[in-house]
């Protein structure tokens, strides 16, 4: 359920606008922030305060890669895929990666500490290999750095 004062704070920034489905994605972050990601019953939530109807939510939530239609760990890895990162390395990243973590891209560590998934480009091709955590970039990827990265969040969790 929904705590009273998220609901009355994106009802306020609803009634705000002229069309509140414009804030349809902040809504989606809004109750994913809070749930950990976009369940069923979120979405649903999501689009009775928006006036749309849950399919048209769907749709919206399954356009943007950050808005999470399944759990996903704490930390959440985006691992740029893009042209320049493959030429750069990124297959050699990515299977060091999946090792390390013991997942394929799209799982989730079984202490539900990091979920990697694949992005098709994040805008660090000046600095790839590159990913996202938690939408904090990390670029010039290396096994050493990202182990230094992975151990560092570790120990803030």
């Amino acid at each position: 359920m929904l705590p009273e004062e998220i609901r009355e704070e994106l009802q306020r920034q609803i009634i705000a606008i002229e069309h509140p489905r414009e804030l349809a994605v902040d809504v989606m972050f809004a109750l994913q922030a809070h749930y950990g990601y976009l369940s069923d019953a979120a979405l649903q939530e999501a689009a009775t305060l928006l006036g749309m109807t849950p399919l048209e939510v769907e749709e919206l939530a399954t356009f943007y890669t950050f808005i999470y239609r399944e759990p996903v760990g704490k930390y959440v890895i985006h691992l740029c895929d893009s042209l320049i990162c493959w030429m750069d390395g990124y297959e050699s990243i990515r299977d060091y990666m999946c090792r390390k973590l013991a997942v394929e891209l799209g799982g989730t560590t079984a202490d539900g500490l990091f979920t990697l998934l694949p992005v098709c480009c994040i805008g660090y091709c000046d600095r790839s290999p590159a990913m996202l955590i938690n939408r904090k970039v990390y670029g010039f990827l290396t096994p050493e750095k990202i182990d230094a990265i992975l151990e560092k969040l570790k120990a803030e969790a």
